[in-house]
């Protein structure tokens, strides 16, 4: 495995590897199929670039971060379309968490020191939930804030929408969506 560059910028993905066995999870799993190409293109880049990707996944009482587990856990025809489309690679990072927020009782902030994080590029579900949760916390520890609007899904269009503006509002993060002529992700790599 090749050592991540130090560039300062992290790509999160927060509980892709999912389930989806709750009320309104069949609606979130189809939404979250849909963001699994845009995801992809960032992760293309931050692997072209050699930059840390950390997968930030609910734990589903297995309480180890081993996502051969998790992933046979989750494994259901529900949430198999959008496993294959957005599965980690052998080097990307992998944690779990307890809670909402990537950062709640995870070594995450300690990863993020120690690779030399100071701006957080973060994607996944439920954006009006977990996203919205860790990017607070991410926001409260000062780091810098992307999180493209097309890289995020929640069950309700409009709740997701609302949380994206209440992190740019409040958060202070872009988020504008990779397409959009507006949010040019080379500029956030090294050159």
């Amino acid at each position: 495995m090749k050592e991540p560059t130090t560039s300062g910028i992290a790509f999160i993905i927060i509980d892709m590897i999912n389930d989806f066995q709750f009320k309104h999870g069949e609606v979130l799993a189809q939404k979250a199929l849909q963001i699994t190409g845009p995801i992809n293109q960032i992760k293309e880049q931050f692997k072209k670039h050699h930059l840390p990707i950390i997968y930030v996944n609910d734990h589903y009482q297995l309480w180890q971060a081993n996502l051969n587990k998790i992933i046979d856990y989750c494994h259901n025809p529900i949430s198999q379309p959008v496993i294959d489309a957005i599965r980690p690679s052998p080097d990307d990072y992998f944690l779990i968490k307890p809670k909402h927020s990537a950062f709640y009782g995870t070594a995450l902030n300690t990863l993020l020191h120690q690779l030399q994080v100071q701006t957080l590029v973060i994607s996944g579900i439920a954006g009006n939930i977990c996203v919205l949760f860790s990017a607070n916390d991410a926001y409260m520890r000062d780091y810098k804030l992307h999180i493209p609007g097309n890289c995020t899904a929640s069950n309700n269009d409009h709740d997701n929408n609302n949380a994206l503006k209440m992190m740019e509002e409040v958060l202070k993060a872009d988020i504008h969506s990779l397409s959009s002529k507006n949010y040019n992700i080379s500029a956030l790599f090294p050159s």
